[in-house]
């Protein structure tokens, strides 16, 4: 969780980068603007994403 950003506090995640295919498909639904990228993230993250996200949620303004 990064809190010291200009607007609003962001997650920050961390994964390899989308091979060339994934990215050009990715793009076709939603292109990355200049400063996104495409990333892969393990299956086995998304209880730790989940626990994130809720801790983030539950910290409301208090961030």
């Amino acid at each position: 969780m990064d809190t010291d950003t200009a607007a609003e506090p962001e997650l920050v995640l961390q994964g390899k980068f989308a091979d060339a295919a994934t990215r050009a498909a990715c793009s076709q639904d939603s292109p990355p603007a200049d400063d996104e990228g495409v990333i892969r993230i393990p299956v086995s993250m998304v209880e730790q994403i989940r626990r994130a996200c809720d801790a983030a949620e539950a910290a409301g303004t208090q961030l």
